[in-house]
């Protein structure tokens, strides 16, 4: 059988063909790429063949580089969206064993003598290169790469990068695949529908539904989203069921993940060392738009006083609605809703019936999408996903040009890993000839068969927000594959996301999707004015939640090279007292044992900071479509061409002030999240 990964996909935009890809061919193929992609870097860089290799060029070194490692790419992009989306056991053994050995392959060529120093030629001379903008930034780039891998280090310290590079990788693969089996070991498993009174009916069925496809048939099983305070939270009326919950949820990792964290820790604060830096996070910082730990710090703790207080006020309001002296973590989330029914008269589940899912991604999310940026989404059924339940939907501009393709893949399973998030699994690249392939996943739950699926607002915030990030995905406009899409800074990518969600409650977008899936009326108009009024209480929580994982991400990543952090759970108390934010009746929103961002992979630690970050760009940015006097449709086309078209192929912040016309400015944010007083 031949492998589909060799050769490039015949499908439509190279959409990789899922039906004929199996578990087999994902090891060969990544042999193969990667032994493909050194053969091809042996050839920029001079040492494959005999004589004297040509002198440097952009064309011949990074140009080359960017066309190298097809195959390779093909595979990871396809094994990646896979891993996280519908993973098996035999895809876990084989992440286990390919992660170090790609952690190796990333080595080789970042670590590569004779290729760094065609880089560095190229960048010493760059001024008389004349190289057009996105190409000069391109090679500033790559030259920042291998500088920050470690391609100027000596002999020994390369070695033992290496060995820290390889042994991290392992780490991670470890600690996801263990949140993966804890998350699914702690679901709830319920005797009786009583048990879940407060829960809206459908809620209830799929409970039922959900304990049936566990093989728990007769029990109602409440499976975890990634975060702390799991929703059902909000509804539970026994407090005995909601503190099962809680305890469930705030004890994944515990056992299996301290040793894990401990080790990653003293490795990553151990290569930052290698490399010249204080921390992790100083590592980290210095390539991301804050700039420095200091801007960081400075902001995070800043933010810290206004935010407890505001929640304080929030945990007395609860309290004297639950006739209690201090309300108990468990039973935040209800008495939050029991507040905001006293106060503004809005009952989360009156709400559902007008959120049903594909009235969202129809009538919100690319309404929406077709509102502001001119682009028309086709569902393609002829297509098939990575699995049943995604859906392939061919996306147009306005002109009928084709744009791309995206993928939804909505529901929650026992194959996917918790949490939303967005993959790409084809990059847009004028150098490659390629178009986008983007995808979304969620995790909602599956209702039973010919049920409507009925969203929180929250889980629609949660899908305008991942499509945020396909979105800066698909109108990618680039040359290059290092630039394409959401390859930017880490505390930038969230900002285009985070812009998007604010469509969820524009006037034109609500009214268009929001409307009861029996009757077809639109939400009452009383009813969308009370829940924007209603928004305003919980920020509190909600900031401080955000905030004490961030800070904890933070407190985990400033440790200095040869200082053993020691027990996992003393840390995580240390910290949150000594940054001021720890309040036990709101649990951090995630714990270190499952704090996937940071320790599965790692691509937000030292990192998780730009979610806020970020925001300070999104809060701006919506004051700017509000008020610029222009039409959503003309401000969608500056926004698209100035910031989600350019991707990483110039400086992020450059790309902000062009088309907002100066640099962001913090208040919006401070206004949003109520901490001006």
């Amino acid at each position: 059988m031949s492998n589909p990964f060799l050769s490039p996909s015949p499908l439509p935009f190279e959409l990789p063909p899922f039906a004929e890809i199996r578990e087999e061919h994902y090891l060969p193929a990544f042999e193969a790429g990667m032994a493909e992609q050194l053969a091809e870097v042996a050839a920029i860089s001079g040492i494959s063949g005999t004589g004297s290799p040509e002198p440097p060029t952009f064309e011949n070194t990074i140009e080359a580089l960017e066309r190298s490692g097809a195959v390779l790419s093909r595979v990871s992009l396809a094994f990646s969206n896979k891993t996280a989306s519908d993973t098996t056991p035999g895809l876990q053994a084989l992440d286990a064993e390919i992660s170090p050995r790609l952690a190796e392959h990333s080595d080789a060529i970042n670590l590569d003598q004779a290729l760094f120093a065609r880089i560095d030629a190229l960048y010493q001379q760059r001024a008389e290169l004349r190289l057009d903008p996105e190409s000069e930034h391109l090679l500033q780039r790559y030259h920042d790469r291998f500088v920050r891998a470690g391609a100027r280090l000596g002999e020994a310290e390369r070695d033992r990068l290496r060995q820290i590079n390889a042994e991290l990788a392992s780490l991670g693969t470890a600690f996801e695949q263990n949140v993966f089996a804890d998350t699914r070991a702690a679901a709830l498993v319920l005797d009786s529908a009583e048990e879940l009174a407060g829960l809206p009916e459908l809620a209830v069925a799929a409970a039922a539904e959900n304990g049936r496809a566990l093989g728990r048939d007769g029990k109602y099983v409440l499976s975890l989203q990634s975060y702390s305070n799991q929703p059902e939270l909000a509804s539970l009326d026994d407090p005995a069921v909601r503190r099962r919950l809680l305890a469930a949820s705030l004890g994944r990792g515990a056992g299996s993940n301290p040793d894990l964290i401990r080790r990653m820790v003293v490795l990553r604060a151990e290569r930052a060392a290698l490399l010249g830096f204080a921390n992790h996070a100083e590592y980290v910082v210095a390539d991301q738009t804050a700039g420095s730990t200091e801007a960081v710090e400075t902001m995070l703790t800043g933010l810290v006083r206004p935010a407890v207080a505001n929640a304080r006020r929030e945990a007395e309001a609860l309290a004297a609605e639950a006739g209690v002296e201090r309300i108990e973590a468990a039973d935040w989330k209800y008495w939050s809703e029991k507040v905001r029914k006293a106060r503004y008269d809005v009952d989360a589940s009156v709400m559902r019936p007008y959120l049903e899912l594909e009235s969202v991604i129809r009538n919100g999310a690319f309404f929406a999408a077709e509102q502001v940026y001119g682009l028309s989404f086709t569902e393609r059924t002829d297509l098939v996903g990575h699995h049943p339940d995604s859906r392939v939907f061919e996306v147009k501009d306005a002109d009928g040009s084709p744009v791309g393709l995206f993928i939804g893949d909505w529901f929650a399973r026992e194959s996917k890993r918790g949490g939303a998030w967005m993959n790409e699994v084809v990059l847009q690249s004028h150098l490659l000839g390629t178009l986008p392939v983007v995808v979304n996943n969620l995790n909602i739950v599956k209702p039973p068969a010919g049920e409507p699926a009925l969203l929180s607002w929250d889980e629609v915030t949660t899908l305008f927000h991942e499509f945020g990030h396909a979105l800066h995905g698909l109108l990618s406009d680039v040359r290059y594959p290092l630039a394409s899409g959401t390859q930017v800074a880490q505390d930038f990518v969230e900002y285009p996301s985070q812009v998007n969600e604010m469509w969820a409650d524009w006037p034109l977008v609500l009214a268009n999707y929001a409307k009861h899936h029996v009757t077809g009326e639109p939400m009452p108009a009383e009813l969308v004015t009370r829940m924007k009024q209603a928004e305003s209480f919980g920020e509190g929580f909600r900031t401080v939640e955000y905030l004490a994982a961030t800070l904890l991400d933070w407190a985990w990543h400033t440790v200095p090279a040869g200082t053993d952090p020691g027990d996992v759970e003393a840390f995580e108390t240390a910290a949150l007292e000594r940054y001021g934010i720890a309040m036990p009746e709101i649990p951090v929103r995630y714990r270190s044992g499952y704090f996937a961002h940071i320790f599965a992979g790692g691509w937000y630690a030292a990192g998780y900071y730009g979610y806020i970050w970020s925001e300070v760009l999104d809060a701006d940015t919506v004051e700017w479509f509000k008020e610029n006097g222009k039409s959503i449709r003309e401000s969608g086309e500056i926004f698209r061409r100035e910031l989600l078209a350019v991707g990483g192929s110039k400086d992020a912040m450059a790309a902000f002030a062009g088309f907002r016309g100066r640099g962001p400015e913090i208040e919006p944010l401070l206004v949003r999240r109520g901490l001006t007083g």
